[in-house]
């Protein structure tokens, strides 16, 4: 019987959106270093290169109590996950067949785990994501995000911004999301996000704004002249404009200096606080868990008479309204975050006796309810970091 119900999985067993090889002298972003060290040593300290559950607590606790909750086999959650952050894994779904040979333990070391547990896709983001992407279908639903939105190229063809670039180790191929419409790779994964539900609790693609900036003007820094390769040519190393590969992000604390202003202003017994946003999409977005936090001190002379807080967050709900983490929600509350190029106006009492209130705006990546259903450890988590601050004199 047992061979029998083995023999039905296998042949039941679904692995999704079509995987393709990686050469294995293009797996490691060792061998890309040889040529373009900076660049590499950039990545290497960026969050794409900590994509990887090993490497990222809040990603690592997300997937064990999602397994937890929805009684899905573990390794099939690092599976559905991977579609942005291991989109080359060579297993990319898996179906309730799966589900009861987990159960049954008949799956150990099946190619769904090799696949969740092979080094080649430790290294989270690599080289070998955005660069081996060939094709963005944007005329795919919505849903389809990460590996099933894209077609790769052949391993040894690297993709990139610029039509004239040559190398004896692989061939290239230029593409415009490389270089006119960096919006479109980045837009891949940074689109929708969706719970296990359908509710959608971050939008990015739908909030951005259109204007002077786009994702890489931030995120990837001003150009500036420098060698992508340092391969010479002919004895020369080819110089360009060239963007820093290490991904800042909201983890990145001089991102945040000034991301916001503040305009505070007396109106009878009330302050209003406007929070101002120039930025071409929502703050807080990304993961539905970040929060944007409001000090209020007020002040007589330079006595303090009372401090406020207030967080700036979404909280998510399941049935029977328990908390939860976003990709768990059926239901969320009212969307806290300032929009893009927009603002939000927060109003507090006025505190009698009070000659001055001190308003400081900062930012933190997990609100204090995630951080405590995950029960998340790291430092970084809970840190917080400063935007920006205003006082006014009554």
């Amino acid at each position: 019987m047992k061979i029998v119900l083995c023999s039905v999985l296998a042949l039941s067993a679904l692995y999704g959106a079509t995987a393709v090889d990686v050469g294995e002298r293009f797996k490691s972003s060792k061998n890309c270093r040889v040529c373009h060290k900076r660049i590499v040593d950039e990545w290497s300290h960026s969050w794409h290169a900590k994509s990887h559950f090993q490497k990222d607590e809040y990603f690592r606790k997300s997937l064990e109590y999602i397994s937890r909750k929805t009684h899905k086999s573990l390794n099939a959650t690092k599976v559905q996950c991977a579609t942005c952050h291991n989109p080359r894994i060579s297993v990319t779904s898996t179906d309730e067949a799966y589900e009861i040979a987990s159960v049954m333990g008949l799956n150990k070391n099946d190619k769904v785990a090799q696949a969740v547990n092979d080094t080649s896709i430790s290294e989270g983001i690599n080289c070998v994501v955005c660069h081996n992407i060939d094709k963005i279908h944007d005329e795919y639903d919505a849903t389809k995000r990460g590996i099933n939105r894209v077609e790769w190229t052949k391993s040894g063809i690297m993709t990139g911004p610029y039509k004239d670039a040559k190398s004896p180790y692989h061939k290239t191929k230029h593409h415009d999301f490389m270089d006119k419409n960096p919006n479109k790779l980045c837009f891949v994964c940074h689109a929708n996000d969706r719970s296990v539900k359908g509710l959608i609790f971050t939008n990015m693609q739908s909030e951005y704004k259109k204007g002077t900036k786009s994702c890489v003007s931030c995120h990837m820094g001003g150009e500036k002249r420098d060698v992508a390769a340092t391969y010479k040519i002919n004895g020369k190393v080819k110089y360009r404009n060239v963007r820093n590969h290490g991904f800042m992000g909201g983890h990145t604390a001089s991102m945040w200096k000034d991301a916001l202003a503040l305009q505070l202003t007396k109106k009878s017994n009330r302050l209003a606080i406007d929070i101002i946003n120039s930025q071409p999409h929502n703050i807080p977005s990304g993961f539905g868990s970040r929060e944007l936090l409001v000090y209020v001190v007020y002040k007589n002379g330079n006595h303090i008479l009372e401090k406020k807080t207030i967080s700036l967050t979404r909280h998510y709900t399941r049935r029977g309204h328990q908390a939860t983490i976003a990709h768990l929600a059926k239901k969320q509350s009212v969307d806290a975050s300032i929009p893009a190029k927009g603002h939000k106006v927060v109003y507090v009492e006025n505190i009698k006796g009070s000659s001055s209130v001190e308003v400081s705006l900062y930012y933190r990546l997990v609100n204090d309810e995630v951080r405590s259903l995950l029960e998340l450890k790291e430092s970084i988590f809970s840190k917080k970091y400063f935007i920006t601050s205003q006082k006014i004199t009554f």
